[in-house]
């Protein structure tokens, strides 16, 4: 599990390139290093990936087939940078939301706004129909980013950066047409699931019961 807090970012330095497969190294920040060992889970852009091998602070990981179909992570070139945090822990603070790691669709950076000391940022998703799970003033991981999100429309929606948010992650050079990490949160997921179950249940108990001619 992660909280979305991003802890720092990391370049990307090598990329061993084989079909369907590839092998990510990244260079990561010396305060993440401490304890680091093979088989932990770290999210790269809010993806959970395992570490397979390090190399003092050069750490490499391995992406499937259904990782680089789903994520960015397979649109990166080296010298890009991801925004990385490693899994959490009991008794760490939760200064985000509760998020898996796994990543449901992408999104596309419809617009850009920009004013003094904030950004708003509005973001295509890929997979219209989980529109449904993004409520306003309800959270999101974005690129692993813990965020909250602001106006919502039937295809997009947006969400407010304060400089902080911009200088520590990757978001504050994304540009028009960017592709972006998306993972629900799964709560709201579970809640908005159970609604339209139970909706449907009702009715089909009503339909059941009308007279029939």
């Amino acid at each position: 599990m992660f909280t979305g807090i991003v802890q720092g970012t990391a370049t990307l330095v090598s990329i061993d390139e084989k079909p369907n497969f590839r092998t990510h190294v990244i260079e990561m920040p010396a305060a993440m290093l401490p304890g680091l060992e093979t088989g932990a889970s770290v999210a790269h852009n809010g993806c959970c990936l395992t570490v397979t091998e390090i190399d003092g602070n050069r750490v490499s990981f391995d992406l499937m087939k259904e990782t680089l179909r789903i994520t960015n992570l397979g649109t990166l070139i080296v010298g890009d940078s991801v925004n990385v945090e490693r899994a959490a822990k009991f008794n760490d603070e939760i200064g985000g939301h509760l998020m898996s790691g796994h990543i449901m669709t992408t999104a596309e950076v419809a617009k850009i706004l920009t004013s003094e000391n904030n950004r708003q940022i509005w973001f295509k998703i890929r997979d219209k129909s989980l529109m449904k799970y993004i409520l306003h003033k309800g959270y999101v991981g974005i690129d692993g980013i813990s965020l909250t999100v602001g106006e919502v429309t039937a295809s997009r929606f947006c969400v407010h950066l304060i400089p902080e948010t911009l200088q520590r992650t990757t978001l504050g050079s994304k540009k028009l047409g960017s592709r972006i990490n998306i993972e629900i949160d799964p709560q709201t997921q579970a809640i908005v699931d159970t609604v339209e179950r139970v909706l449907a249940q009702r009715e089909a108990t009503l339909a059941a019961a009308l007279p029939k001619e």
